[in-house]
């Protein structure tokens, strides 16, 4: 089963860094990472290391997974290959990851500000 953790365990902190700083390189809206995917698995596995990351950019969330090496320079970091899971081959939506735990902190209060009412709107733990 998935777990997502709002907190990055300090042992994976360089990696997570090292792939944010790579994939915000490749974009024009600077990503944040908002949470991590099976933490305690990342932690025990041999290099590369597969990291899977919640990354939210104002009203876009999206889920993407990184292959980190250590290398010479710091980290050798590139997209992991799609493969599903023989544990989780399942096409359902985690309801967890839409959003992620803790992406709209801020977003709440910037809208109040702009609008005099905001409409929630929830559907059985879908924003």
């Amino acid at each position: 089963m998935t777990t997502v953790s709002e907190t990055i365990p300090s042992g994976l902190q360089p990696q997570v860094d090292a792939a944010l700083r790579w994939f915000n390189s490749t974009q024009e809206d600077e990503f944040k990472v908002t949470g991590i995917l099976n933490a305690d698995s990342a932690l025990t596995a041999a290099e590369p290391l597969e990291l899977r990351l919640v990354l939210c950019s104002g009203d876009t969330c999206q889920q993407k997974s990184f292959k980190v090496a250590t290398a010479d320079s710091g980290f050798d970091i590139q997209f992991a290959e799609a493969e599903a899971s023989t544990n989780e081959t399942t096409t359902e939506l985690q309801p967890e990851l839409d959003p992620p735990p803790g992406p709209r902190r801020a977003w709440l209060d910037s809208v109040l500000t702009k609008h005099s009412f905001v409409v929630l709107v929830f559907y059985r733990g879908f924003w």
